[in-house]
């Protein structure tokens, strides 16, 4: 399920997962994909500095009328937007028990880029870091976070978001990521701790 996390110039906004058979994440109305995001943080953790760093990730932004109601959804009583149609396919477990997040839900990437498609093209998003003051700001999208908040969607991902991965079991590609931070000497990561 998205949460709430705190942003500089957006005050709260929501972010995660929102379909536990897929990989797939939403900040705001922006829709991207985690192992796109994992590599993404991989990559710049390799980086010896990241004063004024920029790169770009790939998304698609969904006007608010396209994204759908995900309680609704959730509760199979309104399947419309893009959140209706996964939901259709994928719908919520009937036990509560079964409420964990697949940690193969990017193999159902093609089919859920197929319904993203109806909707919006993919663009390469901006994100950057840079040195304001001796303290980093992430520009992730449009929507700025300082270092903590960042590492709190960093750590969100790591941990499979509400309700967590599957029997505890992460993807791949969530685990390189986090191998790469404890490696990381770059001042971004200095005081993320993955556990």
């Amino acid at each position: 399920m998205p949460l709430a996390f705190q942003s500089i110039n957006r005050g709260e906004i929501a972010f995660g997962f929102f379909n536990i058979e897929s990989d797939c994440l939403l900040l705001e109305n922006l829709f991207f994909f985690a192992d796109d995001f994992c590599h993404m943080i991989k990559k710049i953790a390799k980086e010896e500095e990241v004063s004024d760093y920029s790169t770009s990730f790939p998304g698609y932004l969904l006007k608010r009328s396209q994204i759908g109601d995900l309680m609704g959804a959730i509760h199979g009583i309104c399947m419309e937007g893009f959140i209706g149609e996964l939901y259709k396919i994928f719908p919520f477990p009937k036990e509560i028990k079964d409420f964990k997040q697949n940690p193969e839900g990017f193999k159902n990437r093609n089919l859920v880029e197929s319904l993203l498609r109806r909707y919006s093209k993919k663009r390469a998003y901006p994100f950057m870091v840079k040195n304001k003051h001796r303290d980093l700001i992430i520009t992730f999208s449009d929507i700025l976070f300082t270092c903590h908040q960042f590492h709190e969607l960093i750590r969100y991902v790591w941990e499979g978001g509400y309700p967590r991965w599957k029997d505890n079991i992460r993807p791949l590609y969530v685990i390189e990521m986090k191998e790469a931070i404890d490696n990381s000497e770059n001042q971004l990561f200095k005081k993320l701790t993955l556990n």
